[in-house]
């Protein structure tokens, strides 16, 4: 069982900071400088929440070291914390600006001195009685499941969004009354914890409508079969080198039918749909491998069998599979000839000639019914 991340205890104070800690916590054995870059970040955050608190405005300051020097000038920092936050912002300067290979010894500084600032701002300033529990370093059996890639977007994407709101308030000039309500409006953001692979990558759009697509359907291969009302488009499509993987995939796919002839904005339309459908298809499909970890499955559209040991070793011929011999020899010509060595996507076999989906689907239940 996954060990719980340090800083859950920051959820009722805000979900944004306990989001950015727990991925911190995640990629300091996965990438340390990723961690050392993205500490500093979370420093600013708490430097503009208190300049916040005490209604104390920013819109002089140029970057984190001068809202440390401006908190230093009102007397606000205690000698202890100031040492902490100038060594994460340091270390974070050299993560983000040198291209040295950072240790795991430099992640870990930068998460004990993290420990000194948040015990501080959480008892100072949102849970004066609050008793912080003891310091805890990250231990490899809490490294995150995340691609680095997926983590850096994870990370750069808090940023970007949660940052730039703070750094926009801290830089107006409020009443303290005003400024006390806005800190305490946190915005209800979910949970935040994402299934790792689950990270927003990218919005897809066509004619006001759009969706989302996941980080782990970044390089998809989009089989054209999938695609049940625009096959053939697909099919065209994948001739010029278009549509063939998600990535090739423009963030519009309004006039994508002007890459081939015959086809037309309906069509598009249709691409569109079927690329809802694949993607909603491909969230059900990944939550069942991820709830029946170790398992093989063979997948057709939404439905699917977990493929025994017994099953595996089932020979494809015409005595155990009725009703398309011709099927059957094109697999056995391709060395397919046990129900083990079929692809997991079953409609990749719609490939062969004289092949549907139709015969496809004979196959797939036949496969069932001997499982049942």
């Amino acid at each position: 069982m996954k060990k719980e991340y340090f800083y859950k205890f920051l959820v009722p104070i805000s979900k944004e900071l306990a989001l950015l800690a727990r991925e911190l916590e995640y990629s300091v054995f996965s990438s340390p400088r990723m961690m050392l870059t993205h500490a500093r970040t979370l420093v600013e955050d708490i430097m503009n929440r208190v300049l916040k608190s005490e209604g104390i405005s920013a819109i002089a300051c140029s970057g984190l070291k001068d809202r440390i020097l401006l908190l230093h000038s009102y007397g606000l920092l205690p000698s202890n914390v100031q040492d902490a936050v100038h060594i994460i912002r340091k270390l974070g300067n050299d993560a983000a600006h040198n291209t040295k290979s950072f240790r795991y010894s430099e992640a870990l500084v930068s998460w004990e001195n993290l420990f000194v600032l948040i015990k501080w701002y959480v008892e100072k300033y949102r849970l004066p009685d609050f008793e912080m529990p003891s310091y805890q370093e990250p231990s490899l059996d809490s490294a995150n499941t995340y691609d680095v890639q997926e983590l850096e977007i994870r990370l750069n994407q808090w940023q970007e969004t949660v940052l730039q709101k703070v750094t926009e308030i801290a830089g107006k000039s409020q009443s303290n009354v005003a400024l006390k309500e806005k800190i305490d409006e946190e915005e209800d953001v979910g949970d935040g914890f994402v299934v790792p692979g689950d990270t927003i990558l990218r919005t897809i759009t066509y004619k006001g409508q759009r969706i989302d697509i996941p980080f782990f359907l970044r390089d998809a291969f989009l089989l054209p079969q999938r695609f049940q009302n625009s096959e053939r488009f697909m099919i065209a499509l994948g001739g010029v080198q278009q549509a063939r993987i998600m990535s090739e995939l423009p963030s519009d796919l309004e006039g994508m039918a002007s890459y081939v002839k015959r086809y037309k904005e309906e069509n598009e339309a249709l691409m569109f749909k079927d690329l809802c459908t694949f993607i909603e298809e491909e969230r059900q499909r990944r939550k069942i491998i991820l709830k029946r970890q170790g398992e093989l499955f063979l997948f057709f559209r939404t439905e699917y069998i977990i493929m025994t040991n017994e099953l595996s070793q089932i020979s494809i011929n015409e005595e155990s599979f009725k009703g398309f011999p011709n099927f059957i020899r094109q697999m056995r010509n391709d060395g397919i000839v046990r129900v083990g060595q079929l692809p997991q996507e079953l409609l990749i076999l719609a490939k062969y000639d004289r092949v549907g989906i139709g015969t496809v689907e004979k196959l797939y239940r036949q496969i069932k019914e001997k499982q049942m």
